[in-house]
């Protein structure tokens, strides 16, 4: 068997892998081999790929020789940690999963958070924690923190603090050519610009990254359950609602369609609810008074608002953490008309008797802080709407996958005469991906990623993340 990119000589599998894994402390594998599936695997079960080798390096310096090791061999490059928001396919390509360098290391005193390439939120939450501190996380503590930031990374301390890339102090990066670098704001600062929210897996591999945490402890938290028929007057009531609130807050309103699976709460089990949920962090007597407006105007089926330490923060979204094959889309909004109101609820709730193809819709209202970091991000545009919609799917078998895309896409094509037509980076994945991230990115903006990527990688072998150019 021999293995070939685009631009290397025919050589024996066995010799390439022998060649890299003679280089790295980490293990190496290709097609066929003990731990190439699960290597390649991530979270999203629906990608696929086949790279042509496999590196799993355990610190910076395996990096290095790996970037190093592709560039000789002219092996495009590909990056993934936990497989959250998978990019294009990395057939062919030497992928390096990073998720064995998982070391996380607080500073109380600075404030800050030293974090590995593939470490999860859950082990820097838990140790800021002790500290009476808190990172920027994202609904989930099981995404990996580094492909999050890069991202952007809009959590439920977002209107108050900013965007997860906002909180960053400096990145560890092996560029392209295999170039270790230490960059910040006063060191190599247009490749760090480009890096808090345009240039994940674009323009290198982020080895460690350095972040901010905030001084957060207890907050007032949860979710509202309503009646899925009363979706129309909530998604009417939010849009009023949530602009008025303090920044304090960062909230949403979710059409959610519980699957009927033993991982669900026996009450939540195959039903639909609309939820009203979110996270204030700051005066909880404040805090409930925001939320018994809510409780004032209709009594909740389920009430599960309550003061809570922000550690538990997984309890808001109830994410789920097993692998699972997923599609997920993405649209801004600056209103909420009617007409949106009512292409959501009619395409979101399922039809009786009928299994639903959308699991949720949520609403997220931005503003505050991520709207105000538009400034100086590159992704400018897609981090200054009002509303943020994500929609996502669980697939359970590829003949429903096609029915699930066809669903997500004629919603979205429904909603184009009302959205602002950027995409939020963290929730586009493939194809998908690769379409739309020029959307997140005003014309000079784009511009000048492209320049900072053509400067780096004039090949363009790191073609499987954010697309530049």
């Amino acid at each position: 068997m021999t293995i070939q990119s685009d631009t290397m000589a025919v050589r024996p599998r066995a010799a390439v892998l022998s060649a890299l894994a003679a280089r790295i402390t980490g293990e190496v594998h290709g097609p066929g081999d003990p731990g190439y599936d699960a290597a390649r695997s991530g979270f999203n079960l629906l990608a696929e790929q086949q790279p042509a080798v496999i590196a799993v390096p355990v610190n910076r310096f395996d990096v290095v020789e790996a970037v190093r090791f592709a560039a000789d061999e002219g092996l495009r490059v590909a990056i993934q940690a936990t497989g959250h928001g998978p990019g294009a396919s990395a057939d062919g390509a030497l992928l390096i999963n990073t998720s064995a360098m998982t070391d996380v290391a607080v500073d109380p005193v600075a404030r800050t958070a030293t974090v590995g390439a593939g470490a999860k939120w859950g082990p820097v939450l838990a140790q800021a924690a002790e500290h009476g501190l808190a990172p920027l996380l994202g609904s989930t503590t099981d995404v990996g923190v580094v492909g999050y930031t890069l991202g952007g990374g809009f959590g439920w301390l977002g209107r108050k603090h900013g965007l997860s890339s906002d909180a960053v102090r400096s990145f560890d990066l092996v560029t392209p050519d295999g170039n270790p670098l230490r960059v910040s704001a006063t060191s190599h600062p247009d490749i760090f610009w480009a890096l808090r929210g345009g240039g994940a897996g674009s323009i290198g591999v982020v080895t460690d990254v350095v972040i901010d945490l905030f001084p957060v402890t207890t907050v007032y938290a949860g979710n509202l359950f309503y009646p899925a028929d009363d979706a129309t007057e909530i998604l009417r009531r939010f849009a009023e609602w949530a602009p008025e609130q303090s920044e304090d807050l960062t909230s949403s309103v979710c059409l959610m369609n519980f699957p009927p699976l033993d991982v669900v709460p026996e009450p939540l089990r195959g039903k639909s609810f609309t939820l009203v949920r979110g996270c204030w962090a700051g005066n909880l007597d404040e805090a409930r008074a925001a939320i018994d407006q809510w409780r004032e105007w209709k009594t909740p089926e389920i009430d599960m608002w309550s003061e809570m330490p922000f550690a538990a923060a997984d309890a808001i979204s109830m994410d789920p953490t097993d692998p699972m094959p997923a599609m997920v889309t993405t649209e801004w909004l600056d209103t909420l008309p009617d007409e949106v109101i009512g292409i959501l609820t009619s395409r979101v709730q399922p039809k009786p008797g009928s299994m639903p193809l959308i699991l949720f819709a949520e609403l997220r209202h931005a503003g505050g802080a991520v709207a105000r970091g538009a400034t100086d991000s590159p992704n400018d545009l897609g981090r200054n709407g009002t509303f943020l919609l994500e929609m996502a799917s669980v697939v359970p078998d590829p003949h429903v996958g096609l029915a699930i895309e066809s669903a997500l896409r004629l919603t979205r094509e429904a909603l184009a005469p009302y959205v602002t037509g950027a995409a939020y980076l963290n929730f586009v994945e493939g194809e998908d991906k690769t379409a739309r991230s020029a959307s997140s990115f005003s014309d000079g903006n784009r511009r000048r990623l492209a320049a900072i990527k053509a400067a780096l990688d004039p090949a363009n072998r790191f073609c499987h993340g954010i697309a530049l150019g």
